[in-house]
């Protein structure tokens, strides 16, 4: 139960950088080495991985039931966040950055499971 307002919380200050990031001069930096926007799947990677955890108990990882609530909640701040860039200046909302986005929560689902189903 520890476990599951720990990661509740650690998501929801996740969500609140992401948000708060969105139009500080760091992503701007970044963006230098970034040019593809390809950390997009790992931020949304890592972020789905919080979810799921925050989502069921740890003893039942693989339980398909948080995959989808999970999903949809990342990829709707996936979605929040471009529609949020619109209003940044300097910054634009990208269906592509949505598309990456995306890629990043299949990717952790699908890590998610593989490992899941490896550990004895």
């Amino acid at each position: 139960m520890k476990k599951k307002i720990f990661f509740s919380i650690l998501s929801a200050f996740y969500i609140l950088g992401i948000f708060y990031f969105a139009g500080s001069r760091i992503v701007s930096q970044l963006s230098f080495f970034n040019p593809y926007s390809l950390l997009h799947i790992p931020l949304y990677g890592v972020l789905t991985l919080f979810l799921i955890l925050a989502l069921g108990p740890a003893h039942k990882i693989n339980s398909h039931f948080r995959y989808l609530p999970a999903a949809s909640i990342a990829l709707g701040v996936a979605i929040a966040d471009e529609t949020h860039q619109l209003y940044v200046p300097g910054r634009e909302g990208s269906i592509t950055d949505v598309l990456l986005d995306f890629g990043g929560i299949l990717l952790a689902i699908f890590l998610i499971q593989y490992l899941s189903r490896r550990s004895p």
